[in-house]
């Protein structure tokens, strides 16, 4: 029976933001508290993000200490969770390479995430990398070198975690049962599968400034929360809110929207919350119903959503200030997971070899089967 273990981890792009923080990391501290897995593994995935930063690769070397240091603050412990650096196993590359003969090109093209993130980057064509291209085979590699069972994504990612299960049943059928298939774990509050900008833009981007960041002080937090889209049709206090919507621009043009504050309050809010904060409503509900029915205003909202993530953010913005007045002892942290990555990964690709018969040097029997063959003149 195959152990439970866990795999996943972030592109070093940037800072992690709260988006991050809702959607997977919040749930990767207390599943590595709750004790119910064998193994746990969270990495930075580097090499992943240098195939569409090829040209900056000082702006990925610069983000591996952030993301490590956002891991650290938000509560993973490196002696209950091996953290790691993707580009220091060499044997993800290697066990890549050989799953590209087991996947077409026309599945690739198929996969509708990998469409959706060459959408996103601009890349059209031949212009595509073929390191970008090959995202879910490289996946797959993270995922099944380490045998993980269950992968923490979002929705999105669910086609990956598809197409490594068909890489596996693949490798299994042709070399005899080697790997281990795996399942992704959603999260538990819809809201949190993808938080929106605080501008209310479908996704948090760096590029677009739309990010309340782990890391945020209490005054950029509370700046970003005042200037949080909420409802264009809330003019006054007593006009009705609304949750979403549709409205029409300068342009005559129609838009779509959702009142962002509130999708945030989904996500983080609590009824102990409310006692602290807000104790005139007993929770989100009574709240959305004020709101909806006119008299309560979008500054009242914004100073409550403030205050909930500001509780959420400060212990961690604390824990991140002490750690950062030792970054030797981060990378050295970083180090020995690397080295405790590297032993699973070896063990991982010496059964992976011997049953693709690629173990030359280690198959005694074969070496002397060979002498054989050839002593008899055969």
């Amino acid at each position: 029976m195959s152990k439970k273990i866990i795999l996943t981890g972030d592109r070093p792009t940037g800072r992690l933001h709260i988006g991050h923080y809702v959607g997977s990391l919040r749930r990767r501290v207390e599943l590595q508290n709750e004790g119910d897995y064998e193994r746990m593994y969270v990495f930075i995935a580097d090499a992943q993000a240098l195939t569409d930063n090829i040209d900056n690769p000082e702006k990925v070397r610069q983000n591996v200490i952030e993301v490590a240091l956002d891991y650290l603050s938000a509560g993973l412990d490196p002696e209950k969770v091996t953290i790691f650096v993707q580009s220091q196993i060499p044997e993800l590359a290697e066990l890549s390479f050989y799953f590209m003969d087991l996947v077409s090109v026309s599945r690739l093209q198929r996969n509708p995430t990998v469409k959706t993130e060459i959408q996103m980057r601009g890349f059209a064509g031949e212009s595509i990398p073929v390191g970008f291209f090959t995202y879910p085979i490289s996946q797959a590699a993270d995922i099944t070198l380490f045998k993980a069972t269950t992968v923490p994504a979002g929705e999105d990612q669910k086609p990956m975690i598809e197409q490594a299960n068909e890489i596996v049943r693949r490798f299994n059928h042709i070399y005899g049962e080697t790997l281990v298939e795996s399942t992704v774990m959603l999260p538990t509050n819809a809201v949190c599968c993808r938080l929106p900008g605080t501008d209310g833009k479908a996704k948090m981007s760096k590029s677009l400034g739309n990010c309340i960041y782990l890391s945020d002080s209490a005054k950029e937090l509370k700046k970003k929360v005042n200037s949080m889209f909420t409802d264009p049709l809330h003019l006054n206090i007593e006009d009705p809110g609304h949750l979403q919507g549709t409205y029409t621009d300068a342009d005559g043009n129609e838009h779509e929207y959702q009142n962002t504050v509130f999708i945030y309050l989904d996500a983080f809010a609590t009824d102990e919350d409310f006692a602290q904060f807000l104790p005139e409503y007993k929770n989100l509900d009574e709240l959305k119903a004020h709101y909806m029915r006119g008299g309560l205003g979008d500054g009242t909202c914004k100073k409550f959503l403030y205050n909930v993530l500001n509780s959420r953010l400060e212990p961690i913005r604390n824990r991140r200030a002490e750690l950062e007045k030792d970054i030797p002892a981060i990378y050295e942290m970083l180090r020995k997971g690397c080295e405790e990555a590297r032993k699973v990964a070896q063990q991982t690709m010496e059964e992976v070899r011997r049953a693709m018969k690629i173990n030359y040097f280690d198959d005694q029997a074969l070496i002397a089967e060979q002498a054989k063959r050839f002593q008899s003149g055969k």
